[in-house]
């Protein structure tokens, strides 16, 4: 083979290739543009289930929140309750301790009392 027929050979398959590549080269950037639509309603229909779990554990958390608070306030409840019973009981003691003085106090009084009309 001459080096005209391989030059001539090789004009023949560049020419071949220069013919099929335009619509090779449009098919794929059709199937690129079908991987870019599908890529893009695969990533829409993810960040909406994303937006859909977030929206249900703020839901959740908020109801283990209220819950939360409902416990706190029992417990609130409870400590006033507990601090007004003390009170009571401090008030109590108290009356009772002034009682005492009280009747110390009498008691010295009339002791003193006597003292005087003894003398």
């Amino acid at each position: 083979m001459t080096l005209e027929e391989r030059v001539y050979k090789l004009e023949g398959l560049v020419e071949g290739v220069m013919a099929t590549l335009p619509a090779r080269v449009e098919a794929l950037e059709g199937r690129m543009d079908l991987l870019r639509q599908e890529l893009k309603a695969e990533l829409q229909a993810l960040r909406q289930e994303v937006k859909g779990e977030l929206l249900a554990m703020r839901l959740e958390v908020k109801g283990e929140v209220q819950s939360l608070q409902g416990e706190i306030q029992a417990i609130r409840k409870e400590v006033r309750e507990e601090i007004r019973g003390l009170r009571g009981e401090v008030k109590a003691e108290i009356g009772a301790a002034l009682n005492k003085t009280m009747l110390y106090f009498t008691a010295v009084a009339v002791l003193l009392a006597l003292v005087t009309f003894l003398r």
